[in-house]
């Protein structure tokens, strides 16, 4: 998207009183649903139906947020270079399913076959900050993607949370390299320029992937036998994650919920058979999702209100999902409430758009902003239709350097052309995107563009919010 000037419209309008624009504001102890996927998905196609995985058909589910990590992504040359020039197919597949359920993309990496996206409802928009998005490759000796982790840090709701999705070295005898290769990706999360806390200092690390941890001393046939009786806890304690956690001090802090599903790798493609090749491996929990909280000052019973920064996260369910076989490797889920105190409960900008200014296509759009936001001249605000993608799946937008209005202090006010919005009942929303903070900072109430307007020139026509 290139910046260029617009013309501005000729004609007087009047404008707006600091006191119409309503600022939507988070709840004190809000709670957000989080849904962590990671899957190896040994570079297939997205041909199935994803409604389970997703949790789609849960109906007593409520989710804010997905967190998606793949590995094993076809990383060809044809298809990375088909993938750089348009969206990659498993980032379509998930937007053409989570888009309708007004879920917009809001972040992704992606190094060779690992990927990682994160998606939100668009509501949260203005309370979530992308920091940085980094890519650790692993493989030989760090010079190759094959291997790593690629990390998401943002701020959510003010607090840090950083988002690490890794595929880890393979076989039974590495296991020493695979906790090699943990710490190497942990120490590269340095925020150098930035005014951000060390890693360990984040409120929240969500890590997962395929870790390809084994099982140790037990033979296929005792750990097949124990699969079949689901006997799980039998395997615990020779999992090599299991044990490394029980000895390193660091890895300790990283939670887990219990594995009470069946070992995820390996299986014969298109089937639920464990390896029936000649090699015959042994099955494993190679997939993992793990968190680390901040420690929390204590609730005490006695007090009825959260600390001011309370910020705790609990496991709702952590399993594998039997049904997809397109993959040697069984997808798991977690699914999360986040329960916190929002240190961020008012967006830094406040939008509305107060009336349309029928003879030039033009709207006029107004905004305020709180004290401590610093705009830029690259800043922009883009009208979308309720069920956009991600970020660039504007319908029109406006540099708000080029076409302001108005700039006394607040409200702002801009126009926007909408000559190439077609006649229709669409809901649209406006956001704010910040070039500082790379994120959208203000977002409108769902609305509809009427149809019909009055023609005269002084006549302001102000569309009724949508909820």
């Amino acid at each position: 998207m290139e910046r260029g000037d617009t013309s501005r419209p000729g004609h007087g309008v009047g404008i707006m009183s600091a006191a119409s624009l309503r600022r939507p504001s988070a709840p004190k102890g809000s709670v957000l649903g989080i849904h962590v996927i990671t899957w190896n998905v040994a570079s297939a196609a997205p041909t199935v139906d994803l409604s389970d995985l997703l949790q789609l058909n849960n109906k007593d589910l409520n989710l804010d947020i997905y967190i998606i990590g793949l590995q094993e992504m076809n990383s060809g040359l044809i298809s990375l270079l088909s993938d750089a020039a348009f969206e990659d197919p498993w980032s379509s597949f998930f937007m053409d399913m989570l888009s309708p359920l007004n879920f917009v993309k809001i972040s992704q990496v992606r190094m060779q076959g690992l990927l990682l996206l994160v998606f939100a409802k668009y509501q949260h928009l203005p309370y979530i900050q992308i920091i940085s998005t980094k890519s650790t490759p692993t493989g030989l000796y760090g010079y190759w993607g094959n291997k790593g982790g690629v990390n998401i840090c943002l701020k959510l709701y003010g607090y840090y949370v950083s988002i690490i999705n890794c595929h880890l070295p393979p076989h039974m005898s590495n296991n020493e390299q695979r906790l090699e290769h943990f710490d190497r990706i942990l120490e590269s999360q340095t925020f150098e320029g930035y005014d951000i806390p060390n890693i360990l200092d984040h409120d929240l690390i969500l890590w997962f992937g395929d870790m390809n941890f084994r099982i140790e001393d037990f033979g296929l046939l005792f750990v097949q036998d124990c699969i079949t009786r689901q006997c799980y806890r039998e395997l615990w304690e020779k999992d090599q994650l299991s044990i490394a956690k029980r000895r390193d001090p660091l890895l300790r802090e990283f939670q887990e919920g219990p594995l009470l599903f069946p070992p995820t790798y390996k299986f014969d493609r298109h089937s639920n058979n464990y390896d029936t090749s000649e090699k015959k491996r042994k099955p494993a929990w190679t997939d993992r999702i793990l968190w680390r909280l901040k420690r929390q000052p204590q609730v005490s019973p006695m007090v009825s209100s959260l600390p001011t920064s309370y910020f705790s996260l609990m496991l709702k369910s952590y399993t594998s999902h039997m049904t997809y076989t397109i993959s040697d490797h069984k997808p798991v889920t977690g699914t999360f409430n986040l329960e916190m105190n929002p240190l961020m409960s008012v967006p830094l900008v406040t939008m509305m758009p107060e009336c349309l200014w029928t003879m030039e296509n033009d709207m006029l759009i107004g905004y305020a902003s709180t004290p401590e936001f610093l705009s830029s001249p690259w800043d922009w605000i883009g009208l979308y239709k309720v069920g956009m993608r991600h970020i660039n799946d504007y319908v029109s937008y406006v540099w708000v350097g080029d076409n302001q209005v108005s700039c006394s202090n607040n409200p702002n006010q801009v126009y926007i052309n909408i000559s190439d919005v077609p006649e229709s009942e669409d809901q649209f929303l406006l956001c704010y995107y910040s070039n500082n903070l790379h994120s959208i900072v203000g977002i409108s109430q769902p609305f509809k563009i009427p149809l019909r307007y009055f023609l005269r020139d002084d006549a302001l026509c102000e569309p009724e919010p949508q909820i």
